[in-house]
């Protein structure tokens, strides 16, 4: 990308990094990268050193372009993906990294040439929303600000583990099957570009000679796009199924999933059942081509019967029944007896089981077939996972879950998140503790430097809540300067250890106006519960932490304490809380 700036507003094209040495990409093998880009939705790059230039570039993150593109900050991510071929040889596997703009990547090696060793960088993708946020706040305010464009979010890339993945088996298949694609230099131009389409399994005899006589029929084209042609059709058609499942109403998400997934599988019966985790059973939700309504569907077990056996185990199964020893009852009306029963998921996070039958034809379900729900398989499950919580705020008549001045979840949110863990720490016997964060003399801060500046300072203490968390814990604004965090599964020692942690960092941030407080600087107290048999509700753990809070305050502010249930009082959270 080409910036100017303040002092010489005429733009060098000389001074942009040039982004791709295509020269040395071997035959064939950019077309397949495009393909695996594009249906995986990541970045895909082929180097053969530092980077940049790479040798192929597919789907390139607009954001990774504006700054490799960069002299000034091309040095930024020297030690990530300019390095990253060095790491992939040097570990001869695949290594994964969160690069300084909190982008999630992959480096591998591939060998599909014995004198060089290429690596392929994949992903260059936001896997967590708050990164995203915060990237985007360097553009607009930081230290990165002077590349800011219109170009800069064209093709910002969003993904999870699981694409990430997924695409780096496919790249790991293609290489094993990849043989490169001779050039017929002495043929015209013309020629040489229709050979170097990719070719998986080629008959030799029709490659030796690269010079055609009059007469002879060049087949290479023949044998290749029947290939191609199914890979794009099928690349296409994961593309669509994203964008139709993707709907704003739970129920026809349900519906659509099951719909477009028996379309892509030729199936003539599917069902899709979601996993009630308080319960531990898998209901059905949507169906096609089975005779009883939903509805009238008992709920199954996790472990019983087919379906709950494949959540159990987390493993997909394609079978036929007779190879199971099992037998479909006569009122099912099945016309075939092969299947495929295949569990939803991210990473640990289970959401349910899609079920596959009756392919159309009388043919039995294999590998293939398999291979096509892997892909899907990641996009079923972000979209089941925002109908959960759409279907949440429905429930909740909350259709914003945000609040809008810090970017925190909101109180009504904390309140459903609570609950539900809450429960979820019952059944399972997993610690739970609370934090409630109130920060000193706010007031004073808001009535001397203006409410303008008191919204500042809270953006300020939410980039620090979300500096000083981990990904599982849940911030969310609790009301005026209040703050709450729900750590889940976490004792009350490792809690006092975050509250330390989160005080620290307020402490040590700068505020525009921070040295005008009682204290000098802006700091924050922290009362914190925990879930035990005297706190064993909702209500009961916020009312002990707001009463920690209460105790903190009272004992000269910037410190941690937690609720004692035993002298119904405050206690320091841990040794360093106090130091102020």
């Amino acid at each position: 990308m080409k910036r100017s700036n303040s002092k010489a507003r005429v733009t060098r094209t000389d001074a942009v990094v040039p982004q791709q040495s295509p020269e040395g990409v071997p035959a064939g093998w950019a077309e397949i990268q495009r393909e695996i880009a594009e249906a995986s939705g990541i970045s895909l790059l082929l180097v053969n050193g530092h980077q940049p230039p790479a040798l192929a570039v597919a789907n390139n993150n607009s954001i990774c372009e504006a700054l490799q593109s960069s002299p000034e900050h091309v040095k930024l991510c020297d030690p990530y993906c300019g390095e990253a071929h060095a790491r992939a040889t040097a570990a001869n596997t695949i290594t994964h990294y969160r690069c300084h703009a909190g982008l999630h990547c992959f480096v591998m090696p591939l060998e599909i040439e014995t004198d060089r060793k290429l690596a392929v960088i994949g992903g260059r993708a936001f896997v967590r929303g708050v990164d995203y946020r915060e990237t985007a706040e360097r553009f607009r305010s930081g230290d990165l600000q002077d590349l800011s464009s219109d170009e800069l979010f064209r093709n910002v890339i969003f993904a999870d583990e699981a694409d990430l993945d997924h695409a780096a088996l496919r790249v790991s298949v293609a290489a094993s099957k990849f043989k490169p694609v001779p050039l017929q230099r002495n043929m015209e131009t013309a020629s040489v570009t229709t050979t170097t389409e990719r070719v998986i399994e080629y008959p030799a005899a029709k490659i030796e000679s690269t010079q055609p006589e009059p007469g002879d029929k060049v087949e290479s084209i023949d044998f290749a796009a029947p290939e191609v042609d199914e890979s794009r059709s099928l690349a296409d058609s994961i593309r669509r199924f994203a964008e139709q499942i993707d709907a704003s109403d739970p129920t026809q998400t349900y519906q659509s999933i099951v719909a477009r997934s028996a379309d892509l599988l030729r199936a003539e019966r599917s069902s899709l059942l979601l996993f009630d985790e308080s319960e531990n059973l898998l209901t059905m939700k949507a169906s096609r081509g089975i005779p009883t309504a939903v509805a009238d569907v008992a709920p199954i077990a996790v472990g019983q019967g087919i379906a709950g056996a494949v959540l159990r185990e987390n493993r997909p199964l394609v079978a036929t029944v007779d190879e199971l020893g099992r037998s479909s009852l006569p009122e099912r009306l099945y016309k075939t007896s092969s299947f495929i029963s295949y569990p939803i998921a991210i990473g640990q996070r289970r959401f349910g089981v899609l079920n596959l039958a009756d392919k159309i034809g009388g043919g039995a379900y294999d590998l293939h077939d398999l291979s096509v729900i892997d892909l899907l398989a990641p996009q079923i499950a972000l979209a089941l996972e925002r109908a959960q919580w759409q279907q949440r705020a429905n429930q909740f008549q909350l259709m914003s879950i945000t609040d809008p001045l810090t970017g925190l979840h909101n109180r009504r949110y904390l309140e459903a998140r609570l609950a539900e863990e809450l429960s979820r720490s019952k059944r399972y016997d997993y610690p739970l503790s609370f934090m409630m964060i109130d920060i000193d003399d706010f007031k004073l801060y808001n009535d001397f430097n203006g409410h303008q500046a008191g919204d500042r300072a809270l953006e300020i203490i939410s980039q620090c809540l979300h500096a000083a968390l981990r990904k599982v814990d849940v911030a969310s604004r609790y009301g005026g300067e209040e703050f709450s965090i729900l750590l889940p599964q976490t004792t009350l020692e490792e809690a006092g250890v975050i509250a330390d942690r989160i005080r620290r960092k307020i402490m040590t941030t700068k505020f525009p106006h921070g040295a005008s407080q009682p204290l000098g600087m802006v700091t924050a107290s922290i009362g914190l519960s925990v879930l035990s048999p005297s706190l064993n509700s909702a209500e009961a753990i916020v009312r002990a932490a707001d009463r920690a809070l209460y105790h903190a305050k009272g004992h000269g502010k910037n410190r941690a304490y937690a609720y004692h249930p035993l002298q119904g009082t405050g206690r320091p959270a841990s040794a360093d809380s106090q130091e102020q």
